[in-house]
């Protein structure tokens, strides 16, 4: 791809690589605020209790500014989440921004370039049956659409052509990285949110931390952590420094990053089903508080009952049936692009199907490796059908299951039910 397709636009030039901050409509903020006070006499109707109506406002208090994305759109006349056809899909940002951040991230004067460094896409089923989360890798090319100018709703910003993915947050905003998404998988995408470093802290802390197996010493001097082999419970800066470190696992490289973050996802999964937190009011609310406080929502997230409602759809989703996925790319020169494969992450995302792993590929993973002392999984004993005579009668044909998408060996990944470990690495091989 040429350099100037990779640069065509008329506003690629005058983007720097700090993020323009556009003014907040006074409005805006007050019409989110309403939404959540709408939620506070919901709640306290149903409840006819003072305690929830005080946990309803308390959520109100800690709203931020939100972003209207064009793709809300879609949600005009659904009712709640579980009918949304093909079903629900949200991306969540996470910007290496140092504003705001304190001291420890390093100086945000000299250091805040507003990347998405992360860019995670949460795809639940229209049953509820199973679920994808996908993570793009930060150095992969795209083309991103022309986007509404996040400083000025009147303007659009021209089309970009083979850039790396983490650009176009400083480029077009939340709206743009979710119309980019859009682009490339080929889904609609109504929710979105943004985290930065503190937040990612105090999501672990609302979950009370999650325990991380580490197959391999974790030794990364850039962010500290330094984890010797065993399982570890991680939470606040220790859980946000775990994602970050890139040097200390695997081969050094995101594509490392991506799979020791997620042996921190699908350990989080186990503990939110383990311990019946999405069916637990107090803890989702505890949650919903710190989201609502560390992070820049939608405004169709924005809504605390709808973030709730999310939420629970995955309780009862089998944890074999949540699929981490890491899009397949391969290497060229300094950035990496998107595999034939990933044609088919996109049909199946698309097509709302679930998807299985080569198991080959996946024990091969950049930064995981098999939980040395899991054990081997046993044979499940042999049944007897039952004789014709005593078959359950039925009325109702039983509804059509949807058939795992098969993914090729090149898509690595596993599923919340594997509990794998991070493979660290020593400062020697730095």
């Amino acid at each position: 791809m040429n350099q100037d397709l990779r640069h065509s636009s008329r506003r690629a030039a005058k983007t720097s690589s700090i993020a323009r901050h556009g003014r907040l409509k006074a409005h805006s903020a007050w019409r989110t605020v309403a939404k959540v006070a709408a939620s506070v006499v919901a709640i306290t109707l149903i409840s006819g209790s003072a305690v929830a109506a005080y946990a309803a406002w308390d959520l109100a208090s800690t709203v931020q500014p939100t972003v209207k994305l064009e793709s809300e759109k879609a949600l005009e006349g659904v009712p709640d989440v579980g009918a949304m056809e093909g079903g629900v899909n949200l991306l969540l940002i996470g910007s290496d921004s140092r504003a705001g951040q304190g001291d420890g991230f390093g100086d945000p004067d000299e250091e805040t370039a507003v990347l998405n460094d992360v860019t995670i896409l949460m795809h639940i089923s229209q049953d509820h049956t199973n679920a994808s989360v996908v993570s793009f890798p930060r150095d992969m090319l795209v083309d991103v659409p022309a986007c509404q100018d996040p400083n000025d709703p009147s303007s659009t910003l021209d089309e970009l052509y083979g850039v790396k993915i983490n650009s176009v947050l400083s480029y077009g905003g939340m709206n743009c990285v979710v119309e980019t998404v859009q682009s490339l998988t080929g889904v609609t995408i109504p929710f979105a949110g943004i985290v930065q470093f503190m937040g990612v802290a105090g999501l672990s802390e609302a979950v009370g931390g999650v325990e991380v197996c580490v197959a391999d010493p974790i030794e990364d001097e850039y962010t500290g952590t330094f984890l010797d082999a065993g399982n570890h419970t991680l939470s606040g800066v220790a859980a946000l420094q775990f994602l970050r470190t890139r040097h200390g696992v695997g081969d050094g490289s995101d594509l490392g990053r991506i799979s020791n973050q997620q042996v921190f996802m699908s350990a989080l999964a186990r503990k939110l089903q383990g311990e019946g937190t999405l069916s637990d009011p107090v803890k989702l609310y505890s949650i919903a508080k710190a989201a609502l406080a560390n992070m820049q929502l939608s405004s169709s997230l924005a809504d605390p009952a709808r973030m709730i409602s999310i939420a629970k759809a995955l309780k009862d989703t089998d944890l074999g049936s949540i699929a981490f996925i890491q899009y397949p790319t391969a290497y060229s020169d300094d950035a990496v692009v998107p595999t034939d494969s990933a044609q088919l992450v996109n049909l199946a995302l698309q097509e709302d199907r679930p998807v299985s792993f080569n198991y080959d590929s996946a024990s091969s993973a950049f930064a995981s490796a098999g939980d040395p002392n899991a054990a081997p999984p046993a044979e499940a004993p042999a049944e007897e059908a039952p004789p014709a005579e005593e078959a359950p009668a039925s009325d109702a044909a039983a509804p059509p299951v949807a058939s795992a998408e098969a993914l090729p060996t090149d898509v690595s990944g596993q599923t919340a039910a594997e509990t794998r470990c991070s493979a660290g690495r020593s400062l020697d091989d730095q």
